[in-house]
Parts: structure tokens; C-alpha cells; sequence
């Protein structure tokens, strides 16, 4: 059975880091790009970043481009994100995601592309 655990959320200060991890069971990273996205209060699930299921390519959002840093141990079947320079506005609950895709080298940040999900982890950052 496919599964995605998220974990690593936590109450951070402003401009605080974490890394949230991704464990992925049931399946093989190799033929999934998986992405993280994230859901504040009142808002849209929006996409946070991606890597595809090579590895070799990878997307961020505009927003948290140079302070987010997605990586994966296929190993460990992990995928991590790294964020610093947390501001309030990256609050939310963030999820990943599996995009089941022939392409190696497909990226997307597009929720609907995805076919499976985990049950995220939250995120605060507040002073």
C-alpha cells in the first residue's frame, strides 16, 4: 500500500529554519516525482516545490525560491525539505505529495497532478 508520512513541523520564530521530511513506503521513488505543498488557514493549497522521480530537476515557487531546498534519498526513500528564512507567511500545513509519471524528468506544482497524498504536518512561525 502506497503511503506518505510527513514529519519535522513545529513552532518556529521568524527567520528560524526546519526541515520537514517525506518517508515513503509501498512504492519505489524512482517512477514518482514528489512534490510538497502547503495550506495556510482561508487559503489555497498552494505548490511549495518538487523533484523529479530522476532527481535531476527540480522547481520551487516564486515565493520561496532561495530559502527552500528540496532533496531525496532514494535510499532511505526520504525527501526532505529544508526551509530557512521562515517568514509568518509560510505558515500552513505541508503536505507531500507522489506524481505517478513515465517522464524522469517531469516537475509540476500543480495539486491536481498528483495521485497521492499524505496528511501533512504543520507549520508556525510566529514571534
Amino acid at each position: 500500500q502506497l503511503q506518505l508520512v510527513e514529519s519535522g513541523g513545529a513552532l518556529v520564530q521568524p527567520g528560524g529554519s526546519l526541515r520537514l521530511s517525506c518517508a515513503a513506503s509501498g512504492f519505489s521513488l524512482d517512477y514518482y516525482a514528489i512534490g510538497w505543498f502547503r495550506q495556510a488557514p482561508g487559503k489555497e493549497r498552494e505548490g511549495v516545490s518538487c523533484i523529479s522521480s530522476s532527481g535531476t530537476r527540480l522547481d520551487y515557487a516564486d515565493s520561496v525560491k532561495g530559502r527552500f531546498t528540496i532533496s531525496i534519498d532514494n535510499a532511505k526513500k526520504m525527501v526532505y525539505l529544508q526551509m530557512n528564512s521562515l517568514k509568518p507567511e509560510d505558515t500552513g500545513l505541508y503536505y507531500c505529495a507522489a506524481d505517478e509519471s513515465r517522464n524522469p524528468f517531469r516537475t509540476t506544482l500543480h495539486s491536481g497532478d498528483y495521485d497521492y497524498w499524505g496528511q501533512g504536518t504543520q507549520v508556525i512561525v510566529s514571534s
